[in-house]
């Protein structure tokens, strides 16, 4: 029916290792990525307000401090600020991401030693799940060295679904992704760092492991699980150790 066509980008797919690939088929592991693969407080995530910033500023033609209310706002309402860019001005999405993300991340991730190495002790594919910009994304994981740990990449751009761009925390993106990867919610987690996108994983059904970060937005004072929570960890040397819960 027409009316159930999807608009969503597809991923893009990885060239994975035979090593990767021969992992345990039945568990999906969605992965966010700021925060929760790499500490994006420690120096990233003020570049990106700054980048962010300046691309509301130059598109709308206001000042900084207008700009970053703007920016704050969409945030807030849309779960990412170049959706209300797009919504409600008419940006180039694609510009938008480039120009506020316009930096070198090599000098400035950090992130927990050995990271190939431990995810390729948890048994099941992974996919990366990010609401960040693709080049970015693939940028981190390059630093990182764990760019090939993942058989597939989902960013900002390939959640466009009936032509209305659907990023996390959406049950229906989440859902589609599932189609796509070719697994049931019963067999699939998400790790991430922002309570409101694992709880709408809760809704379409998926495991959820809450990757606790003080940086986080909101996270601060969040000292009990949540119930839409199966797991709370500070790592994934953490979620190695712990991860008796999400089985089954």
């Amino acid at each position: 029916m027409r009316a159930q066509r999807t608009l969503l980008r597809p991923a893009v797919r990885q060239r994975r290792s035979r090593r990767t690939a021969t992992g345990a088929p039945g568990r999906l592991w969605l992965f966010d990525l700021d925060n929760t693969l790499h500490d994006t407080s420690h120096a990233i995530f003020p570049h990106i307000d700054q980048g962010m910033t300046l691309a509301v500023a130059e598109a709308l033609g206001v000042d900084v401090d207008t700009a970053n209310q703007v920016r704050k706002q969409y945030w807030k309402r849309y779960g990412a600020t170049m959706i209300g860019m797009v919504r409600n001005h008419g940006v180039d999405p694609h510009a938008f991401l480039h120009r506020s993300h316009d930096f070198d991340v090599n000098p400035l991730v950090r992130a927990e030693k050995g990271l190939a190495y431990k995810l390729r002790q948890l048994p099941g594919r992974k996919v990366l799940l990010t609401n960040a910009p693709l080049h970015y994304a693939r940028a981190v994981l390059r630093r990182l060295g764990i760019l090939r740990q993942f058989d597939s990449l989902w960013a900002i751009e390939h959640m466009r679904l009936h032509g209305e761009f659907r990023p996390k925390p959406s049950p229906a993106l989440l859902r589609y992704v599932l189609a796509r990867e070719g697994v049931p919610a019963r067999q699939a987690v998400l790790v991430e760092d922002t309570l409101a996108n694992l709880r709408g994983a809760r809704q379409a059904g998926l495991r959820t492991v809450h990757v606790f970060h003080p940086g986080t937005p909101f996270a601060r004072g969040r000292s009990q699980r949540p119930a839409y929570v199966d797991l709370r960890v500070n790592s994934v040397s953490d979620l190695l150790l712990r991860r008796r819960p999400l089985r089954g």
